[in-house]
C-alpha cells in the first residue's frame, strides 16, 4: 500500500510506448465530451489534462514522460467505449482519464475491467466506484454521495423541510435523488419530501416543471442537473420567479460553468462545492497560477479533476518503481496523495477520492455571482463506507 506522494526520480521497470534519450515514454489517453450536451465542460478537463502533462515532463522527480492522446466521448456511451477502444488498441494507452456524464463513465468502466487499464472516471454518480466498482477503476471526482454530505444536513436543518426535487433522468441525476432524499431523512425527523419531477437530458424547456414547483408547499428545490441543463433551468426559473419563492439548491450550482451561464440568476441559490480556485488547500495555488498562465481564465471542478487525475497516476508510478499497469494499480489503491484539495486516499475498499465538500451560497459581490463558503465537511468525513455504496 502506498503511503506517500511522488517522492524523488527512480528508475523504473515497464513503459507502454518508446524512449527518448533514456526516459520512458508512456501513453495516456483523455476521453472528454468534446460534443454532445456537456461539450462546454470537456474542454476544461481536457486542459487539465493537458497541464498536468506538461508539468510531468518538465519535472525531473519522473523518469519518465508522458503522452497525451484524446477522444471525443460525444457524451454518448457507445461512442466513449469506441473511443477508449482505440485509444487502447490503437494508440497503446494503458491508462485512462475522463468522461463527465456518469452514464459515459459507467460504460468506460465496463471496458476497463474487461481489458484490465487504469480508468480515472470524471463521472460523478456513486454506481461508479459503488455497485458497478471493480479493481481498473479510480475516482478523483467526488462522488454525489460525498456531495450529500455536505448539502443535506445543512438543508434541512438550516433552510427548510419541504423538499421537492427535481433532477435529470439518467445515472447522476437519479444518483442525487437516491443519496440526498437519504441523508436528508437521516438528518431531520420532520423532513417531508413535497414532490419529485425529472426531464429528459438535454431538455430546453423547463417551463411546466418551474409552474409545478411554485405551486407546490415546498421550501426547498434540489435539482440533480449539470451542465446545459442546469443553467436553462436556473434562468427559467429565475424569469418565472421560482428563486424568489423556494431556495434553490444543485449540488453543482457553484460550478464555473453553471455561475458562468446564469450570472446573476444565480444569486441566492446554493450548492455542494467540490473545487474552487480560491481554495487554500493542498497545492491548489500553483495549480491556479500555472493554469491561468497558460489558458484564459481560473480553472473549475472539471480542469481540476483532469489535472489531478493524470498527476496520481504519475504519483502511482514514481512510489511503484515501476510503470507497470498492475503495479501501478496496486500502489494507488489505498494510497495517499497530495492534491489541490489537499492530501487524500485512494479509498482501498473502492479506489474512491476521500475529497474534503462544502456547502456554498452564491452571493452578489459588486454584480458578480460570487461563492461564499459557508459549511465544511473535511476530507475522510464526507463518504459512507463502501459496503454501503455497494462496492463489494
Amino acid at each position: 500500500m502506498a503511503t506517500a506522494g511522488a517522492a524523488g526520480a527512480l528508475g523504473l521497470a515497464g513503459c507502454s510506448g518508446g524512449s527518448t534519450g533514456g526516459t520512458s515514454t508512456i501513453t495516456v489517453g483523455s476521453v472528454n465530451p468534446m460534443s454532445g450536451p456537456y461539450s462546454s465542460l470537456g474542454p476544461n478537463q481536457r486542459r487539465g489534462a493537458e497541464l498536468a502533462v506538461s508539468q510531468i515532463n518538465a519535472n525531473s522527480d519522473y523518469d519518465f514522460e508522458f503522452e497525451l492522446v484524446t477522444g471525443d466521448s460525444e457524451t454518448e456511451a457507445r461512442a466513449a467505449q469506441d473511443e477508449v477502444q482505440r485509444l487502447v488498441q490503437q494508440e497503446g494507452a494503458d491508462f485512462i482519464v475522463g468522461a463527465i456524464s456518469s452514464s459515459v463513465a459507467l460504460g468506460i468502466n465496463e471496458i476497463a475491467n474487461s481489458s484490465e487499464f487504469v480508468y480515472f472516471s470524471g463521472g460523478a454518480a456513486v454506481p461508479i466506484t459503488g455497485s458497478a466498482c471493480n479493481p481498473w477503476v479510480f475516482r478523483f471526482e467526488t462522488n454525489t454521495a460525498m456531495i450529500a454530505e455536505a448539502i443535506s444536513a445543512y438543508s434541512v436543518n438550516e433552510l427548510g423541510t419541504n423538499v421537492w426535487f427535481h433532477y435529470a433522468d439518467y445515472a447522476y441525476g437519479q444518483s442525487v435523488y437516491q443519496r440526498v432524499s437519504q441523508r436528508m431523512a437521516n438528518a431531520n425527523g420532520e423532513y417531508n419530501e413535497t414532490g419529485v419531477s425529472t426531464s429528459q437530458l438535454g431538455a430546453s424547456n423547463y417551463g411546466s416543471y418551474v409552474s409545478q414547483i411554485s405551486n407546490s408547499d415546498a421550501d426547498i428545490v434540489v435539482l440533480g442537473m449539470t451542465g446545459g441543463d442546469l443553467v436553462s433551468f436556473t434562468n427559467q426559473a429565475a424569469d418565472q420567479g421560482l428563486t424568489d419563492d423556494k431556495i434553490v439548491i444543485g449540488p453543482t450550482q457553484t460550478f464555473q460553468s453553471v455561475l458562468a451561464g446564469t450570472g446573476m440568476n444565480s444569486i441566492g441559490t446554493y450548492g455542494g462545492v467540490r473545487y474552487l480556485p480560491t481554495l487554500d488547500t493542498g497545492d491548489n495555488q500553483q495549480f491556479v497560477d500555472a493554469y491561468e498562465s497558460e489558458y484564459d481564465g481560473s480553472p473549475g471542478n472539471f480542469s481540476r479533476v483532469g489535472y489531478d487525475s493524470l498527476r496520481l497516476i504519475a504519483k502511482g508510478m514514481n512510489e511503484a518503481g515501476s510503470t507497470e499497469v498492475d503495479d501501478v494499480r496496486d500502489t494507488l489503491e489505498g494510497g495517499t496523495y497530495e492534491t489541490v484539495l489537499g492530501d487524500i486516499t485512494l479509498r482501498e475498499e473502492d479506489r474512491q477520492a476521500t475529497n474534503p465538500t462544502w456547502m456554498g451560497e452564491i452571493i452578489d459581490d459588486g454584480g458578480t455571482p460570487t461563492v461564499d463558503l459557508i459549511n465544511e465537511v473535511p476530507a475522510g468525513e464526507t463518504i459512507p463506507p463502501a459496503s454501503e455504496l455497494g462496492c463489494n
